[in-house]
């Protein structure tokens, strides 16, 4: 008998187990694959690698302007695959010696809820049960394939075939123009594939703030990529994809089509129904402290549906497990910044301008382009790149900041704790940055604020 099951070892339930763990609680993590759940295996550290290996790779051809000049460059795709393994293998044995350290049972197999039984939680896992105290929910989320003919063919992958390819394939059709869909058309369109992205939306990105979606497009264009938005995918044909835009119907070659319209929770065949757990559009329903409507069950990460990011599901399970420690702990999803790890990245936390109206909120913005840093300038030849805010404009206290440009996934932390602690335009302008760093554009910024 365990005081906690968990169900899946992604971001969430790694954690969530070795938290647990530490803590004294015996506690089981259940598994049917990795360790590390999609985003170490399939998903975020896989990109991120291939994507730093294609950029080193532009760097080298483009290196002239910086005083270096490189001939004879070449990719080795190969190398950069295995590399890629070398590392998710790294961090996948670091989760498991973490996890043997805090004593906790992994269980590797497709589990499924059962029943209650007297006071217990049960998990078949293949032909063997697991019981426990209490229950936290960490299965994640699975692509989304569109509902058309020929989704279905081989030459059609997700993320979880293609960052495991072995060729760079010569048209590479990116169906979705959210993040995932951008990051891999960069990898791709920088080591010479032609690259379309097809979007449905007017706008790529997702929910990025209007101005730093064009500009970010605009980029994306240089390095040859072609978008066609506001196009609707109908079918997939013998190595093309076909599509409305415009009131016309076109086609567009590909050696493979990578679908990126999305992801959906994994609550399905999970036995959750055993439980009676509440389930609202495919998500389990959990408050702010990540307690679903039976108690002693508690959800985290994806299949939440909230906020679909490896560090919300980190948050997610610390609140978890706070909870059933009985420890005063709560998820803030107002302060969740987000990523896009292109070349230039997107990076952004808290409210756009547009969100704010929207909630009736009356604020007050300003901007910088990034070449108001003289690091920035000093490290990107022709980029171009800004830094946006959004202030409250009765108390002055900042809402969102939103940036595109070099690195900027590597300084939106700092903004993210602003946000959060309500920071005014006052207490920032007191806070020491570094110089010269491009995180200085952050406190410029606000100092335009009128």
């Amino acid at each position: 008998m365990y005081d906690l099951i968990i169900l899946g070892a992604g971001p969430a339930g790694h954690l969530a187990a070795e938290r647990a763990g530490a803590a004294g609680l015996n506690t089981v993590l259940i598994e049917k694959a990795e360790l590390g759940g999609v985003c170490l295996n399939e998903g975020c550290i896989p990109s991120k690698t291939i994507l730093n290996s294609a950029r080193l790779y532009s760097q080298a051809k483009h290196s002239q302007a910086y005083g270096v000049n490189a001939s004879n460059v070449t990719f080795d795709l190969a190398t950069v695959m295995a590399r890629k393994d070398k590392i998710v293998d790294t961090l996948r044995r670091s989760i498991a010696s973490t996890l043997k350290k805090h004593r906790v049972t992994v269980e590797t197999g497709e589990g499924k809820v059962l029943p209650r039984q007297d006071t217990a939680f049960r998990v078949q896992v293949d032909n063997r049960i697991v019981e426990g105290a209490r229950l936290l929910v960490c299965t994640g989320s699975e692509a989304i394939r569109l509902p058309v003919p020929g989704a279905d063919q081989k030459f059609v992958y997700t993320n979880r075939e293609i960052l495991s390819i072995d060729f760079i394939p010569k048209e590479l059709v990116v169906v979705g123009g959210g993040a995932v869909g951008l990051e891999i058309a960069t990898f791709f369109a920088e080591v010479g594939s032609n690259v379309t992205v097809i979007e449905l939306l007017p706008s790529i990105g997702g929910p990025i703030d209007s101005e730093i979606a064009q500009l970010l497009q605009k980029e994306l264009e240089k390095k040859g990529i072609t978008f066609r938005l506001q196009a609707k995918v109908t079918a997939i044909g013998d190595h093309a994809v076909s599509f409305e835009a415009n009131g016309q119907n076109e086609r567009s070659k590909a050696d493979i089509v990578l679908m990126s319209v999305g992801r959906r929770p994994v609550t399905k065949g999970i036995g959750l129904e055993n439980l009676n757990v509440y389930i609202e559009k495919g998500a389990v329903t959990t408050d702010e402290h990540g307690r679903t409507n039976i108690p002693g069950v508690w959800a985290a990460g994806d299949v939440n549906g909230i906020s679909m990011l490896a560090h919300t599901a980190y948050r997610e399970a610390e609140v978890c497990i706070n909870d059933l420690l009985n420890k005063k702990d709560r998820i803030r999803y107002s302060a969740i910044p987000a990523v896009i790890y292109t070349h230039p990245e997107v990076a952004t936390v808290g409210l756009t301008s547009a969100d704010a109206e929207k909630l009736g909120r009356k604020v007050v913005s300003a901007k910088l382009p990034l070449s108001y840093s003289g690091r920035y300038l000093a490290e990107n030849e022709g980029g171009r790149g800004i830094c946006k805010v959004v202030v409250d404009n009765q108390y002055k206290t900042l809402l969102g900041v939103h940036m595109i440009g070099g690195m900027c996934s590597e300084m939106i932390f700092g903004a993210a704790a602003m946000v959060d602690n309500e920071l005014r335009v006052d207490d920032i302008k007191e806070i020491v940055f570094p110089h010269p760093t491009v995180s200085e554009i952050i406190k410029d910024t606000l100092l335009h604020v009128r």
